[in-house]
């Protein structure tokens, strides 16, 4: 296949990348790298079945030849970026989602969308399964990513039953991986930096909050399984393993060795209290479920933090 990756040049996007063109297809990357890296794709260059284009998604999107599938994960993805970046969240989520799916119509391409587990908000059912509608403010500081995301399975589905195009959605639970950025701003990389600097681990409110964690090439896994399945709905794909906030600071200090402590700030606003993926329909139809051991994914996670503090 021929295929299209938005957002290529970032953490998700690279990885994928990565699958798609082991997987012997020729692979398309676009990305206007505001949260993005070309570093993520540096070692590609050179490869015949590989190319870049830097281009914003909002903007009309050209494409010459044949397409066979698009993958969209053009986004910020963290709350540090959508709340620097809110109109340009909300404008990739729309604007971004109609022009793909505009490319996907005219070249008769699969979409997949990258969407999140953030479509549930701050759930009330616990876990979440892929009929749960959510609980979402609209209004609030996290609302320009959630409702973004809302938006393009919206449109996506409008696209599937109007026009006929063949789409895909995933929705992505927390995951972790080399290549995410220091400055990322989510659980992951602050542990790890804060470790790696010996600094005390900040914990918001009491840490009883609940995440559970997928190792990057577990969850490409997924999606490369979803893109060629037959399922048009939602699928939750994600590590169903949960533990408290306060519990994985704790493996994290172990692990790097960090005598630093945990220090306790006020809960940001909207900040869910649970967050754990009913993965049951990712292992019916996708034969799939993660393999990665927690410890094992954060060493390799470490391991590249470790050598990425020298040039942040």
């Amino acid at each position: 296949m021929r295929v299209l990756v938005t957002g290529g040049a970032g953490f998700l996007g690279s990885h994928l990348c990565d699958r798609l063109l082991a997987e012997g297809h020729t692979v398309v990357a676009m990305d206007n790298l505001v949260t993005g890296n070309t570093d993520n794709i540096a070692h590609l260059a050179g490869n015949p079945h590989f190319s870049f284009v830097k281009h914003d998604i909002t903007n009309y999107i050209y494409l010459a030849g044949d397409l066979d599938a698009i993958l969209h994960f053009a986004s910020p993805a963290s709350p540090v970026d959508y709340l620097e970046l809110p109109i340009q969240t909300l404008k990739v989520g729309s604007l971004g989602t109609h022009n793909a799916l505009g490319v996907a119509k005219a070249k008769k391409a699969r979409l997949l969308l990258a969407s999140t587990s953030e479509v549930y908000g701050d759930p009330l059912v616990h876990p979440q399964t892929e009929e749960y509608w959510g609980n979402v403010n609209p209004i609030g500081p996290r609302g320009v990513y959630d409702e973004a995301k809302r938006f393009a399975e919206a449109i996506t589905m409008a696209y599937q039953r109007y026009h006929g195009v063949e789409t895909r959605i995933v929705r992505i639970f927390n995951t972790y991986g080399p290549r995410m950025r220091l400055n990322d701003g989510r659980v992951v990389p602050n542990f790890i930096k804060q470790a790696l600097n010996g600094e005390a681990l900040t914990v918001y409110g009491e840490g009883n909050q609940t995440r559970s964690f997928c190792y990057v090439s577990d969850l490409v896994d997924g999606i490369y399984r979803l893109l060629l399945s037959d399922e048009s709905l939602p699928t939750n794909i994600g590590n169903p393993s949960e533990m408290t906030i306060l519990q994985f600071a704790q493996r994290i200090n172990a692990l790097t060795g960090n005598h630093g402590g945990i220090i306790y700030k006020p809960l940001p606003k909207d900040d869910p209290q649970q967050r754990q993926p009913d993965i049951t329909k990712a292992r019916r139809i996708l034969g799939w479920e993660p393999k990665v051991e927690l410890d094992a994914g954060l060493e390799e996670t470490i391991a590249y933090f470790s050598g990425r503090l020298g040039k942040a």
